[in-house]
């Protein structure tokens, strides 16, 4: 197929594109039939100029007319149903790679730092399966029988071939012309496309805080900035198309009227029939027909291109490794190996030599000043980010071992950024599975301290909360997240800072819920600013500027810290502060 990009082309890409060359093969077919049925038109001209005004005979003209009806009518059948195979290829396509480029995008997401990578395989896709259901494949379709029409320009006249012939190759040389000409604007407008519409979804999310700030402005003339060079890049493109579009027009009908008049010229010289010059400037617009649509569409047959290109790409490098052994469900231990973090598209590690292990039934306290790390390694632990150096184990088994959806069902986790889905509650609680478990979903929430407040709600589990829980406030998104990172008894359940919007009766309820995971053997790693919820913690991690500075029981590490004086590290202090209020809380021994 043309949208092939040869050995480069990702295997699920050119896969789906066999598929659809499979599919066009029939379109192929009935353009042939199309294309031997536009014959009846010139055919008629022929016949009526040439024996019906001749003989002055109306059954004949009926007769012909009748026919021409006929293969008319027959002709729109025929391309009915091709535009219909067309459309059905191109679902056929978009059902063969939605998953894949959802998955990607979704792998991007976090795999990059340019927030417009993201949703590149999506928009790729999409500009792919508008290419193949407009005008351009049809008009490829067609090209092959541009020689058929051209040969019979031949059999009428030489020179009327000739005259056609010339016309194609120059309507050819303008393609090609029109090709090298939009490949820089065409890859300049996706790019500023794909900044322009991040732009605008973050502005979106941050209304609130703009309008508050007064920053509507300042952001208006950075947002102006981009769209105008989108808008520059896209009427840079429009110019390039439209502009050999109309010479391409000018130059049909022009080749039309040489046409008519050489063949007047012919008929003049009595080498030519009136009927036959008619029908060669028909067969001549039918053979040049094609070419021209194909230049209208150029711009279209870029981007798909291109988009076949990236999206190949794009699939290479985040296509995730798929394990070949299904694991048992890990309940023993989690182990931390000489682990080094680096940001992805970074150079410089964020986390290096972090090491410790941790036993079912554990709960660890990560603390440190800000910027020491603790988050980017929450996401290392939970398989997020793949460590430069080192590994993570479930019960000795690197997480890499594991297939990413088997992975994720023994995993629960919070993140600083509480994201919920627009759904009804229990859909959110039940990670939007496509069919959740009522009593699953029943457990999770009340293990999380969620039930009640969840019933107070206007339809309790069936509240629908809106794009990322709009119609929650944010203590009560804190509380269902904590309800869907416990949904299906995950071993490992990683939180970062999960009480920074509680309330009294919230953080409660997340104590008690550490508290039950202990019991049933599950570890717990948890990020904390607030001290008062390390006082469930058995084990901590100090972490200053990315490097481990203490690891072991609470109490172990309390007098550690907690006797310092003079100079101390302002990593070390913050965390001897912490655990001071801890053990108050706890009712320790320590202060």
């Amino acid at each position: 197929m043309i949208l092939t990009g040869g050995s480069s082309t990702h295997p699920d890409v050119a896969a789906a594109l066999r598929d659809c060359r499979r599919a066009f093969g029939s379109v192929a077919l009935f353009s042939g039939i199309v294309n031997l049925l536009m014959l009846a038109g010139p055919l008629y001209m022929l016949q009526v100029y040439d024996r019906v005004l001749s003989s002055r005979s109306v059954p004949t003209l009926v007769a012909l007319s009748i026919f021409l009806v006929g293969a008319f009518a027959f002709q729109g059948v025929l391309d009915l149903i091709r535009s219909r195979v067309v459309v059905r290829a191109a679902m056929l396509l978009d059902q063969r790679l939605a998953l894949a480029a959802h998955g990607a995008m979704l792998r991007l997401s976090i795999a990059t730092r340019h927030a417009g990578e993201a949703p590149q395989p999506t928009r790729d896709l999409d500009q792919i399966r508008a290419f193949l259901t407009g005008a351009g494949p049809v008009a490829i379709c067609d090209m092959p029988w541009i020689p058929v029409f051209l040969c019979i320009c031949f059999l009428i006249h030489p020179w009327l071939g000739f005259a056609a012939t010339a016309g194609g190759i120059t309507l050819f040389a303008m393609t090609l012309l029109t090709e090298h000409a939009s490949g820089g604007p065409a890859r300049a407008a996706a790019q500023d496309a794909g900044i322009r519409s991040v732009m605008v979804e973050a502005q979106r999310r941050s209304g609130e805080t703009i309008m508050a700030m007064g920053m509507a402005g300042a952001l208006a003339q950075r947002w102006g900035g981009v769209n105008d060079r989108y808008i520059g890049a896209t009427a840079r493109l429009s110019d390039v198309a439209s502009s050999f579009g109309s010479v391409s027009k000018v130059l049909r009908l022009l080749l039309q009227s040489v046409m008519l008049g050489l063949g007047a010229y012919l008929v003049l010289r009595l080498e030519l029939t009136a009927g036959a010059m008619i029908a060669a400037s028909i067969m001549m617009g039918r053979a040049l027909a094609p070419i021209e649509t194909a230049i209208a569409n150029w711009r279209a047959f870029i981007g798909a291109r291109q988009s076949v290109a990236r999206l190949s790409e794009t699939l290479a490098r985040a296509e995730p490794k798929r394990a070949a052994t299904t694991l048992p469900k890990p309940a023993r231990s989690l182990g931390v190996e000489q682990v080094t973090v680096v940001p992805p598209g970074g150079m410089t590690p964020i986390v290096a030599g972090v090491r410790f292990g941790l036993k079912a039934g554990d709960v660890l306290g990560i603390i440190g000043p800000s910027g020491a790390g603790k988050t980017s390694l929450v996401r290392t632990l939970v398989g997020i980010w793949r460590p430069a150096k080192g590994s993570v184990r479930l019960d000795g088994a690197a997480l890499d071992q594991w297939e990413p959806e088997a992975l994720g069902q023994h995993i629960g986790f919070i993140s600083q950024t509480v994201e919920l889905f627009d759904g009804t509650i229990s859909e959110n609680i039940a990670r939007m599975g496509v069919s959740p478990d009522a009593d699953a979903v029943l457990r999770a929430a009340q293990a999380a301290g969620a039930h009640d407040m969840i019933l107070r709600l206007p339809s309790g589990y069936d509240t629908r909360i809106g794009e990322g829980g709009a119609m929650l406030s944010a203590g009560q998104r804190q509380r269902v997240a904590l309800a869907r990172a416990l949904y299906g008894d995950p071993f490992l359940v990683v939180l970062d800072e999960p009480n920074s919007n509680l309330d009294n009766d919230g953080e409660l309820a997340l104590r008690q819920a550490m508290v039950n995971l202990k019991a049933r053997g599950a570890i717990v790693v948890l990020i904390a600013h607030r001290p008062s919820i390390l006082s469930v913690c058995d084990q901590v991690l100090l972490l200053a500027n990315g490097t481990q500075l203490e690891f072991g029981p609470r109490d172990e590490i309390s007098r550690k810290l907690v006797p310092q004086r003079g100079p101390v590290a302002p990593a070390a202090a913050a965390a001897a502060g912490n655990l001071k209020v801890v053990g108050a809380a706890a009712g320790g021994g320590w202060t």
